[in-house]
């Protein structure tokens, strides 16, 4: 079901991108500070309202940090980072655009995507995991991200759950090797409760 999600996201992406329609989902109000750029609604197809995904296996990208969003942009434009969902998409989307793209999520307010309240003994050893992983030393203590380092806190469970196991059991190129060292030894049940933990985190 999430492949289906994920492959009808990039047919409405492409869709979009074709006819160059800018109109957005409105659930969520852009930040004024920034003005929405014509390319924002193809993001928005799959990523959500001003880039607060409604989708459990696309990752928000509202209020991540602009460094870290350009360079993911950059990676899957130039083919080093593979992300089946936005192949194509970026083809001819030049840095100036990608920079104004970056520029304008990093300014839109993050909405946590958790479904209900937290699960209190899975939050608390998700906390004590993620202090064990020391998660907080590059993703900052409020894991709220900083320059070429993502935001985790208020990501999707499900999302958060497979990048963790991804990046501990098959990184890729793109991907931050840290990262797979950093979760070396970690089991699947542990990722899980880190996951609901972040997820939930403010």
């Amino acid at each position: 079901m999430a492949r289906k999600a994920l492959r009808g996201c990039g047919l409405a992406a492409a869709l979009l991108l074709a006819g160059h329609l800018a109109q957005s989902q409105s659930q969520v109000p852009a930040s004024s500070a920034v003005q929405e750029p014509p390319r924002a609604a193809a993001c928005m197809a799959c990523h959500g309202p001003q880039g607060n995904s409604q989708i459990p296996a696309m990752p928000s990208i509202a209020g991540q940090p602009q460094v870290f969003i350009e360079n993911q942009l950059v990676l899957i434009r130039e083919g080093l980072r593979d992300v089946p969902a936005m192949k194509g998409l970026l083809e001819g989307v030049t840095d100036a655009e990608i920079v104004q793209l970056s520029r304008f999520f990093a300014a839109q307010k993050p909405v946590s995507t958790a479904k209900g309240p937290a699960n209190q003994q899975v939050y608390q050893r998700g906390q004590a995991l993620a202090a064990r992983g020391l998660c907080g030393s590059c993703h900052l203590p409020d894991f709220s991200g900083r320059a070429q380092i993502p935001r985790l806190a208020g990501q999707h469970e499900e999302f958060l759950l497979q990048s963790l196991k991804q990046f501990r059991d098959h990184p890729g190129p793109g991907r931050d090797t840290i990262m797979a060292a950093s979760l070396y030894g970690f089991k699947d049940d542990e990722l899980a409760d880190m996951a609901h933990f972040l997820a939930h985190h403010r």
